[in-house]
């Protein structure tokens, strides 16, 4: 179905005193080059935790911007691109796509690897010392894919569900159990059971099943390890 697709790219800068970061995207108007690492032109300045084969690209439904905007009214920048996402679209929510979901945008086909972790970017990028938090706890956080077939992409362009073989794995509820019942092993089972989840969510859950315990997520979601 055709519909109001944006597309953003962005450079690696500087981002508060000491921290590099490309989260701050610019909105295209033409054609990009969508390959396996993600848009021509688009870069990620850690490159451990961001980007890579199964985390080519980010999308961000476009229908959360008006809970941020209503969360906080006096702040300008909660408009499409802000969230550091590559897409921008409208009818894709947590709710409506799943792991493994296959689709046809534009000239490419991509595959949903993963829900995005948030991490403590967003809190300096928005000036807001819990945004992370806010989007792990809301469930408001976007999802990452790898390209199967690199193509280009027009703003605007047409996307199609081409395979769905996880219907049960809605984004929204891998989310929600991964972050909330973080050791629910039938869960977790389930997850590792999919060959379309991202190596790194993989590794978690494989951890978690074997050792009994959650990774310390303090440094992603604030940018420190709590002191012993």
């Amino acid at each position: 179905m055709r519909m109001n697709l944006d597309l953003f790219v962005g450079q690696s800068g500087k981002l508060g005193k000491d921290i590099q970061s490309a989260i701050f995207k610019h909105k295209q108007q033409q054609a990009l080059l969508l390959s396996r690492q993600g848009f021509a032109g688009d870069e990620q300045a850690d490159q451990k935790h961001h980007g890579g084969p199964d985390r080519a690209l980010h999308i961000y439904p476009q229908e959360h911007y008006a809970y941020w905007q209503q969360q906080y009214p006096e702040h300008p920048d909660f408009v499409p691109g802000a969230f550091g996402e590559n897409i921008s679209l409208t009818g894709m929510t947590e709710e409506q796509v799943c792991i493994g979901d296959v689709f046809q945008i534009g000239q490419a086909t991509v595959q949903i690897s993963q829900p995005r972790s948030p991490c403590f970017k967003l809190n300096l990028r928005f000036g807001v010392p819990d945004m992370a938090l806010q989007l792990q706890l809301t469930g408001r956080a976007g999802y990452l894919l790898r390209v199967l077939e690199p193509g280009l992409v027009t703003p605007g362009d047409s996307v199609s569900l081409l395979q769905r073989n996880w219907p049960e794995l809605t984004v929204r509820i891998v989310a929600w159990q991964f972050f909330n019942h973080p050791l629910n092993s039938l869960f977790l089972k389930q997850l590792l059971a999919c060959d379309a989840l991202s190596a790194s969510w993989q590794a978690k859950a494989r951890l978690r099943l074997e050792q009994g315990y959650v990774e310390d997520w303090s440094k992603r979601l604030f940018g420190f390890l709590p002191r012993s």
